[in-house]
């Protein structure tokens, strides 16, 4: 019966052909190599950062203050005294110096060596051990989806929903006397349907089983199964696990032999033993006489989805980790089938099933212990329906039936990915399968509920009947046992029926018939059976459905057999060819059918046949076929039969109906392929690869009609773009980032490949072996983890690869050659090992007579393609592309043609077809980008793809050709766009992919002369080749052209030029509207870079040189955009960048590094052929407005820049440095300054702090934290911006702050633009581990960044050397380098940093000592910094470069006195900001420096050695300052003092002292003191002016500190010391940066800044006025402007400030009186200050701050405030107490200064008097009444005026006024009468405030108030003369009060609304009670003082404060 393959239907064969064929898969030898499969990920990134060295940091090494405070503690509890001034005792001093450790000595650091070996000697140390990969240190950008990533598709598989594994463990029913039979099944509710097949199973113990022997034949062990895996593809809550069981047919219907399960009790087995027996016995005759028949029992079901959810899930979590945040919503089908679900299903299965999640649950045993009797009547899939529905509800009717009770155990868990044992549906056993004696698993078929689209990838042929009912009630005789047998007949003989019914359980494997259950006495049953047939894979008009019916009697009666035939139907297997299959209601026949029946159908009335009910169909059957075979579709069968009648010559052709000849069927055939599109989407999507072979066949081979040959080629093109198309469009959820269909791409990658494809057999190379591959059975391509073996075996490796550079067509192309040719030694290897090896060249068939290349036809029909066919292939270009690039590489290789020169490899027709196809769709590109975004985004990246593959296959030349055309075509459209970024955003991707090419570099030509390449280029053998050193690449070329996008540049570097040309456009600050491109074009070169830097080909450093030529110009375009990138100096520390060039100079130099190249570029043309004059995008325009560059661009262009700088020649580089001009360098060396700071190392402590922030995941979160972080948000950065802004141009280059101020940077942990790390942000606690990790990546990107700068500088310092006359650039160098210095180090540059140094001034020693004085300073600093490192090797070189700078400042002028003046100020400034400074470290290095002065014996004999000694102690004593500064540095105002006092003690040594100006300023603005800060500048401005005005006499300058008095009078202490005790022109002293005039301007500049910040706007002026004529002298027109500007924002800030009500928009600040009292206190015992606090502190914000800091230092309990602000008297107080008294005070002005002082400012600047007042009564309580109550006024005068350099001042005197009651009455009345004034005439009126200030002066509760105090001092006239005059001030005061009420009121009338009419009156009403109240006592006057003629005495009005004021001073 089983025929070989060759007699089957030819579609069979074909099917069976794709489900088994081995694949042909193209690999390229290196693809995986390229960016698109080698991305830079994190795990790549941490394999490539094994077994890096940890660098050592000192701000790691810093302890945590912490225990830093501990150490402290000790400190504190000594007296706070400064008793001793600011100098120590010398003796002491010395003695802790003497007996310190020095650190190690440097070896041979005094020989005398020559240059050159030093620097070879420093070269050689750094280059060693240097991490080779620079990109492995650096995070890979975050880019959500890279566009060149190519994902490969998913292998072809079987389709599985989530799976289930279901074990059935035992079943026990309360009596045991028969056999039961199980069955399970899945029902979907929702959709009413079956959703699997049955799963039948048997849990009877021997002993029953044993009952039905005779009927039984020997079970095969695939039937004796009880574990089965069930898939759902969409699960929901509707799905429920149906179990069915049977049993052995007995007489009675289905209620009576369920009784006895329901009524006995296992418990009552030995009561009821008698009864149990006689039932025993009864079912033993029935298993005996009827056991081959069986009757329904009983059913119950198990609500799946409640066991899934209520198991509890188990690791959710982990799997949605897996899944990714994406693709949560959709079913887990799609991850492991990637959605193949359909559009529509997709939207059900999210609706609400989120829950519904097989994989991850827990497994459940459980235990079902009811089940329902089947009712006879209630059989049918409709009824079943019902009752799950019901089963839902609460109050079910099921629960209402009497159960059966029973113990069904089932295990419930999801599938493990690899089961063992299992069996398919097909009862095939799938690997892994051990051992075939153990019970299997069976795979049990599901029926999805909705469609599935996958294609089949297994051979499948499976027929389901499913017998529905039978209507017999019409029929007459006896049929009521109705059981009805089914068998699958080939013929009409009974001998004709197959063996190929499925066995249920414990049975035969296969038998030959199937019979349904009985129902007792029901003539018109329902069945539920279900039969299952394995299909004949060749099927004929015989093949049929047979059912038989019959009567079974079940009494045994004489004579009456035992089943009784009652009619007979039949369903034929093809009706015209097609399988037959669907729902059927047929008639039955009585009597056994005639002769060949079986090609007719029952419904057709056979002459003489009686039938039941009269031929009216009573049989419903359902027939459903599950085939990978028959396609159940009549359009894709038409077409399927059409093609293979073609094919085998079969004429005429059947289909259905029609016969078709020969003739109609080329029409016919054309129909039919149009016709596919009305097909079903899910047959299509079955049936995909067969169709789309078909297709591309009738392509390939043009059939031959009638002698004809038909040209098939446009309709199957057509045919294919609309398949191809409406995949696309329902199954959308099934695509890749590119639009590409997964289930296309998978074809095309494994099952696509040219038909017929014969290699001549005698050929020798790959052609001639033979290609075997193993005819695995495809079931086995199951899960991913069978899928490595399957893809061995099945798939056929082609490599091919690497463009053939080879310009002569001669020479083969080796590379490609050794990998065909050992790729096809291994198949023959791989082949023996192989049993059933069939060559594959065999199977394919013979040649026909034309034969078309797929490649060259596809090409064609595409270009000549129009209207809708042109638009839906265009929308799926890839898909075309894809498959006509896989046809070249087949083409190629099934005809040898691998080994020809790529010239000769396709015709010129073919080439041409491509160069138009590539024109075409960049034309649309360009014509339709605006409309159709997303279409032509797709289009765009296809295009690419394509040419990037066609570089593995085709002529160089002739793919940059294509390239060319697209590019000229896009810049052709550039020219006429107004935003072009869409386009240029869209040619950017295009040129990402073309650049992911795995042989991007060669197809570069990185190793050619830069010479027009006329002759062929050189063979690829010299890019490895070492033997070609440098010497010959830099011939007598101009070495400009290697660094620019020169003509001969972009010629030979093809692509490199197009992509650096693309950078330099982008990043072109005139360049409209591409600002938002730039991360993008920086992360193509980034990409690159990246990829060539991990590339194994390319670790050589010779090749990586070469590879690094590529990119020189990117150093030129970096340098351009330098105003452009983000500046990362400013959130390090004040300075700005240095910038040697100033902005105007680099609108001059623009125009000299990309000039007419990028033009070129843009117009894409090879020669300068342009329209416009010059480029349209680099119009030097002045005053440019630049766009910065973001951070994280700015950085990843630093980086490809380093890395660049890295890796290129150092003799090119040198060669190139020497060409440029000296602004170009320093522009260089201003890059290398920022790239110091943009790579610095971040600490670990930073790491940590970022740790501990957890954040939103959110773009704009990522903003802000980006800002936060970086530092533009807040004041500080604001001061830093606009200090950058004045001083960064000023000719000295920076600010004040270039003393380190460490603190700062501390601070700014400035963060890593790692937005890997910035996107996740930090799920929160990173293990301990990974920050380490992290820190230690850091500490090395750091450490690299900076040695490849040091490198540079040494490369331009060579440079320089040799032409001698670029020696202004040293400057720069030494900046950088001290930059570096000042950033945060690692030890291992530190060394290398210093060594360079110490070079770089024993090369050119007067540049430090007297060129760049300044920058000498700077070096001082940085030097001593790093001689206090908590690390040894750091010390010791420090101080050994400090050694040789005196030795050398030495042997220029035999006295150092420029070094010793640095050195102390350094220190100073050192001790005076540096938080965490440590005087031990120190010590040990002056110790050292005195180490070296011993040594030294060329100088012993000089004065140096004493020098250096005096030097290192005066170091020393600073040292001891430092202590004592430590000991306050919790106290600021102490330490201000201390600061200040120390400053004073330098009053003869002015730099020093402004030094520690500078230091106080610097501790001002930490604490956001502005104004203090300010004063402190001024300070210095002046003290700087002093010595200028000695120096030089220019009119303009200020005269010295007296111009500066109108800013504060306090400035005049700055005055200069008598001329003859310091002389300017010494040297060393005033050799400062600050002590000239620009170093003056620059601190006015910030001073005035600072002032601003403090709101002094009046202050601002002030200062502007000593610098406007500054600049006026120096004709600085544009300082002018930026200062007026300045002035017109500070006096309109003025204006805009003075309207609010009482001027409250600025507030300076809040005085308190604060007095000391208690020995504890030291020196400040009984001492007065008055402190200035940030405006609106509250006394208890001072008194607690106070409190808190001393009660810290003594003891809580020691420290007491005093809260009154009466006298204190000592001798009261407590001796062992420390007590501080605390007054709130304002500023007191005499009347007379009130006349200056109008303004708000004016009244709170330049303060230097203070008040406060104190309540009393003469019998000692504060408080009495109005007649007895005094008023104390304390004045008191300070030292300085306010604001001052410090925020306390000394009280320097006290004076005390005494008020007497009335006196105290007017000032309040006064007080009252002025509320009311200001209320009545504020403009804009408030009426609130009027009506609050009304209230109390006129409203009816407060009246006591104002009249009380007129009835209590105006009632009588006094009777001391003396109180005359109070008395009628206070009259007065009274009159004035009335008229005020009166205009208050007058206003409030016109101000108020209806609704406060009654308010008003109100008012009134007191208003004139009050007056009358008032009239007799205003009106009555003391006649005395109104008499004519009076002697007026002079002294009248002080007479009464005489008596009372005391004054103490």
């Amino acid at each position: 019966m089983f025929l070989t393959i060759h007699d089957v239907d030819p579609h069979v064969r074909d099917c069976v052909k794709t489900y088994t064929e081995d694949w042909a898969i193209v690999n390229r030898k290196y693809h995986k190599l390229s960016t698109g499969f080698n991305p830079n990920t994190l795990d790549k990134q941490k394999e490539r950062q094994k077994g890096l060295p940890k660098q050592i940091f000192e701000s790691d090494e810093i302890p945590d203050t912490n225990s830093y405070q501990d150490d402290q503690d000790d400190l504190k509890r000594r007296s706070v005294s400064i008793d001793d001034t600011p100098r120590g005792s010398w003796a002491c001093s010395i003695f802790d110096l003497k007996n310190s450790l020095p650190d190690a000595v440097l070896p041979n650091l005094l020989d005398r060596s020559p240059i050159e070996e030093i620097d070879q000697q420093n070269e050689e140390q750094r280059k060693a051990n240097r991490h080779k990969e620079l990109f492995a240190l650096y995070p890979a950008p975050d880019e959500d989806d890279t566009i060149e990533r190519h994902s490969i598709p998913e292998v072809p598989r079987e389709h599985f929903g989530q799976r289930l594994l279901v074990k059935c463990l035992s079943l026990k029913f309360e009596i045991e006397i028969e056999p039961i039979f199980a069955s399970l099944a899945l029902y979907d509710v929702r959709e009413k349907k079956k959703i699997s097949e049955n799963f039948f199973f048997d849990l009877n113990s021997e002993q029953m089983k044993g009952m039905l022997r005779p009927h039984v034949p020997p079970a095969a062990i695939s039937t004796l199964a009880r574990s089965a895996i069930f898939s759902i593809t969409y699960p929901c809550q509707d799905v429920f696990l149906v179990i069915r069981l049977e049993k052995v047919l007995q007489q009675g219907d289905i209620g009576e032999c369920a009784e006895p399960y329901m009524i006995f009790k296992e418990s009552d087995t030995t009561k009821n033993k008698e009864k149990l027996e006689k039932l025993k016995s009864q079912a033993e005759q029935f298993c005996l006489r009827l056991g081959k028949y069986r009757m329904p029992f009983a059913w119950t079901a198990i609500h799946l989805m409640n066991i899934v959810n209520s198991a509890g899930s188990l690791e959710r979590d982990s799997t949605d980790s897996e899944i990714g945040a994406g693709e949560r919503k959709g079913s887990w089908s799609e991850r492991r089938n990637s959605g193949l679900v359909g559009r529509r299903s997709l939207e059900r299965t999210t609706s609400g099933d989120e829950s519904c999640n097989l994989s991850s649950f827990r497994p459940a045993t459980l235990t079902v212990t009811n089940f329902f009797k089947q009712e006879g009547d209630r059989l049918s899939d409709e009824d079943l329906y019902k009752f799950l529905a019901d089963m839902r509800r609460p109050s079910s009717v099921l629960r209402r039936l009497r159960p059966i009770t029973a113990q069904l155990k089932i295990d419930i868990s999801p599938a493990p990915e690899n089961p063992h044992y299992c069996l398919t549906p097909e009862l095939l056993q799938v690997k892994p399968y051990p051992d075939t004696r153990v019970r299997p698993t069976k795979d049990i078929l599901e029926f999805p509920s909705r469609d599935v689209y996958v294609p089949y990838t297994t051979y499948r042929n499976l027929l389901y009947v499913y017998p529905q009912s039978l209507n017999f009630a019409n029929r007459q005789g006896s049929a009521r046992n109705i059981t009805v047998k089914v068998q699958f007949m080939s013929g009409e003989d009974q001998n004709n029926a197959m063996q190929v019914i499925f066995g249920k359980s414990s049975c035969a494997e296969f038998t030959k018939e199937s019979y349904t259950a009985v129902i007792y006495h029901n003539r018109s049953p329902d069945f539920h059976e279900e039969i299952k047939v394995k299909l004949p894979a060749y099927l004929t008009d015989h093949h049929h459905l047979l059912f038989t019916f019959y009567h079974v009697s079940c009494q045994q009666k004489q004579n009456t057999p035992l089943e009784t035939p009652v009619g007979y139907t039949w369903i034929p297997m093809l009706q015209n060819g097609r399988l037959k299959t669907g729902q059927f209601c047929l008639p039955v026949s009585l009597e056994k059918p005639p002769q060949s029946y079986s090609v007719l159908s029952p419904e057709v009335p056979l002459p003489g046949m009686k039938w039941v009910d009269n031929h009216k169909g009573v049989f419903n059957v359902e027939v459903i076929a599950v085939s990978s075979v028959h396609t159940q579709d009549p359009y894709l069968d038409k077409f399927f039969a059409l093609v293979h009648a073609l094919e085998e010559h079969a004429f005429p052709v059947r289909i259905g109906d029609l016969r078709i000849l020969e003739n109609d069927l080329e029409n016919e055939l054309k129909n039919s392929i149009s016709a596919l599109s009305s097909a079903q989407l899910e047959p299509v999507v079955r049936f995909l690869h067969q169709l789309l072979d078909k297709l591309v066949l009738l392509i390939v081979r043009p059939p031959v009609i009638a002698g004809q040959i038909v040209n098939m080629g446009q309709p199957s093109f057509e045919a294919m773009t609309s398949i191809v198309n409406r995949l696309h469009k329902n199954l959308e959820a099934n695509q890749d980032q590119h639009g590409r269909n997964n289930l296309l791409a998978s074809y095309i990658y494994y099952v696509f490949r040219l038909p017929s494809t014969e290699s001549n057999p005698s050929s020798p190379g790959p052609g001639g072996c033979v290609l075997g591959g193993s005819m695995h059975y495809a079931t086995m391509a199951r899960s991913a983890a069978r899928l490595a073996s399957l893809s061995l075996s099945r798939s056929r490796s082609l490599s091919n690869s690497n463009p053939d550079i080879s310009g002569t067509p001669t020479s083969p192309d080796d590379e490609v050659r050794t990998i065909i040719g050992s790729k096809a030694m291994d198949r023959s290897n791989r082949m023996s090992s192989h049993t059933e090896s069939t060559s594959f060249l065999q199977t394919l068939t013979g040649r026909l007579p034309t034969k078309k290349l797929l490649h060259e036809e596809l090409a064609l029909q595409w270009v000549v393609s129009s209207g809708s066919v042109r638009e839906s292939a265009l929308h799926q270009a890839w898909f075309f592309f894809e498959l006509m690039v896989k046809s070249m590489v087949h083409h190629l290789y099934f005809s040898d043609k691998l080994d020809t020169s790529r010239k000769a490899r396709f015709p010129e027709r073919f080439m041409d077809d491509i160069a138009a196809l590539v024109s075409m769709i960049a034309g649309d590109i360009v014509t339709r980008f605006q409309k159709d975004i997303e279409l032509i985004e797709r289009l765009n990246v296809s295009l690419a793809f394509f040419l990037n593959d066609l570089f593995s296959v085709m002529d160089r030349g002739f793919v940059f050709s294509l390239t060319k055309t697209y590019w000229k075509q896009v810049s052709s459209k550039l020219y006429a766009l107004q935003t072009p970024s869409m386009l240029v955003s869209l040619r950017l991707d295009f040129l990402r992919i073309i650049c992911s090419h795995e042989h991007y570099v060669t197809l570069n030509l990185p190793c050619s002369l830069l010479t027009p390449p006329s002759s062929p280029s050189p063979s690829v053998s010299s890019a490895t080749s070492q033997s070609s050193g440098f010497s010959t690449i830099v011939q007598d070329q101009k070495i400009a052209n290697m660094f620019e996008l020169s003509v001969p540049f972009r010629q030979q570097h093809y692509l490199a030029g197009l992509v650096l040309t693309e950078l330099a456009l982008i990043l072109d600050p005139e360049a409209e509207g591409l600002f938002g491109l730039h991360k993008k074009v920086v992360n193509v070169v980034h990409n690159l870079l990246s990829s060539h830097d991990s590339d194994p080909r390319y670790a050589d450093v010779d090749v990586k040189a070469r590879v690094a030529t590529l990119y020189l110009p990117l150093i030129g375009i970096i340098m351009e955009s330098v105003p452009q990138l983000y500046d990362f100096t400013e959130s390090l520390n004040q300075r700005g960048r240095p910038s040697v060039v100033t902005a105007d100079d680099y609108e001059s130099e623009s125009s000299n590094m990309i000039n007419q190249t990028v033009a070129m570029a843009i117009a894409g043309a090879s020669v300068p052929q342009l329209s416009r004059p010059s480029s349209f995008l680099l119009t030097s325009g002045t005053g440019r407005q630049y766009t910065t560059f973001s951070a994280e661009s700015s950085r990843s262009l630093l980086i490809c820049l380093l890395w660049v700088l890295k890796n290129a020649d150092n003799m090119v580089l040198q060669k190139w440095f020497a060409d440029l001009s000296i602004l170009q360098l320093n522009r260089l060396l201003d890059l290398m300054y920022l790239c110091v700071s943009c790579f610095e190392y971040k600490g670990k402590k930073a790491f940590e702090r970022m740790n501990s922030l957890t954040f939103k995941k959110s773009k704009d979160m990522k903003a802000k934290l980006e800002e936060a972080i970086l530092g533009s948000i807040g004041a500080r950065q604001e001061m830093v911006r606009r200090s950058r802004g004045q001083l960064e141009r000023s000719p000295s280059g920076s600010a004040f702050g270039s003393q380190e101020n460490l603190r700062w940077r501390k601070d700014m942990t400035h963060w890593r633009q790692n937005s890997e790390k910035l996107d996740k942000i930090f799920v929160c606690d990173r293990s301990r581990a990974e920050l380490e990790h992290e820190a230690l990546i850091d500490g090395n990107l750091a450490t690299e960044a900076n040695l490849i700068i040091l490198d540079t500088l040494e490369i331009i310092v060579q440079t320089v050397s040799v032409t001698e006359s670029k020696e202004s650039v040293l400057g720069g160098v030494l900046k950088v380098l001290l930059h570096t210095m000042a950033c945060n180090q690692s030890a291992l540059y530190l060394q290398h940093c210093f060594a360079t140094q110490r070079a770089l001034v024993s090369k050119f020693p007067e540049l430090l000592f007297e060129e760049e004085t300044e920058l000498c300073a700077d070096l001082c600093l940085r030097l001593l910094r790093h001689c206090s490192s908590s690390i040894g090797t750091i010390r010791a070189h420090a101080s050994a470069s400090l050694y040789l700078l005196m030795r050398q400042n030495f042997e220029i002028g035999n006295n150092f006195a420029r070094v010793k003046m640095q050195v102390t100020m350094s220190l100073s400034s050192l001790v005076g900001t540096s938080q965490n400074f440590n005087e031990e470290f120190l010590r040990r290095s002056l110790k050292t420096i005195l180490t070296y002065a011993e040594e030294d014996l060329e100088l012993r004999e000089t004065t140096f050695p004493d020098q250096v000694q005096d030097l290192v102690f005066n170091l020393h004593m600073i040292l001891s300052d430092t202590v004592k500064m430590k000991e306050h540095q919790e106290d600021p105002e102490m330490l201000i003092d201390l600061m200040y006092r120390i400053a004073k003690g330098y009053q003869t040594s002015p730099d020093l002292r402004l030094t520690w100006l500078q230091n106080m300023a610097g501790k001002h603005s930490e604490r956001s003191n502005r104004a203090e800060a300010a004063q402190c500048l001024v300070h210095s401005a002046a003290l700087v002016a002093e010595y200028l005005s000695m120096l030089e006499d220019r009119k303009y300058l200020p005269v010295g500190c007296v111009t500066f008095q109108n800013i504060s009078f306090n400035v005049l202490e700055e005055s200069a010391v008598s001329d003859d005790v310091l002389s300017p022109d010494e040297e060393g002293i005033c050799s400062g940066k600050y002590f000239t005039e620009a170093g003056l301007v620059g601190l006015l500049e910030q001073a005035a800044d600072l002032f601003s910040m403090a709101g002094m706007y009046e202050a601002v002026n002030e200062v502007y006025k000593v610098l406007i004529p500054i600049h006026e002298a120096n004709r600085d027109a544009k300082k002018l402007a930026t200062i007026h500007g300045k002035l017109q924002d500070a006096f309109s800030k003025i204006v805009h400030q003075s309207t609010g009500w009482e001027d409250g928009k600025r507030m300076f600040g809040t005085y308190f009186r604060v007095g000391f009292y208690g020995s504890k206190f030291g020196d400040l015992d009984e001492q007065e200050f008055v402190y200035k606090e940030p405006a609106i502190t509250k006394l208890a914000e001072i008194s607690h701050r106070l409190e808190a800091f001393y009660g810290e230092r003594f003891g809580e309990d020691v420290v007491e405030v005093i809260k009154d602000s009466n006298p204190v008297d000592k001798c009261k107080l407590d001796p062992n107490k420390a007590y501080i008294q605390i007054t709130y005070v304002e500023p007191y002005f005499d009347t007379y200064e009130m006349k200056d002082r109008i303004t708000y400012f004016d009244k709170n600047y330049n303060l230097r008097r203070f008040m406060y007042c104190t309540p009393f009564t003469l019998d000692g309580r504060a408080h009495g009444d109005l007649h007895e109550q005094f008023k104390r006024k304390t004045i008191l005068t300070v030292s300085h005026t306010f604001p001052y350099i410090k925020t306390r001042i000394n009280v320097t005197q006290k004076e005390e006024v005494i008020l007497t009651p009335i006196e105290v009455a007017i000032e309040d009345m006064q007080k009252k009468t002025q509320e009311l004034a200001f209320a009545t005439h504020q403009d804009p009126a408030d009426p609130k405030m009027l009506q609050m200030v009304l209230q109390g002066s006129v409203g009816t509760t407060v009246n006591q108030g104002p009249l009380e105090v007129a009835q209590v001092f105006l009632s009588e006239i006094p009777n001391d003369p003396k109180l005359f005059r109070h008395h009628n001030k206070l009259r007065l005061c009274f009159k004035d009060f009335t008229k005020r009420c009166e205009d208050a009121l007058r206003k409030n009338k016109s101000l108020i609304g209806p609704d406060q009419k009654e308010y008003q009156r109100e008012l009134e009403r007191n208003y004139h009670r009050l007056k009358e109240a008032l009239q007799p006592l205003i009106s009555r006057k003391i006649p005395q003082l109104y008499k004519p003629v009076l002697p007026i005495s002079c002294h009248r009005d002080s007479f009464s404060r005489l008596s009372l004021r005391k004054v103490d001073i």
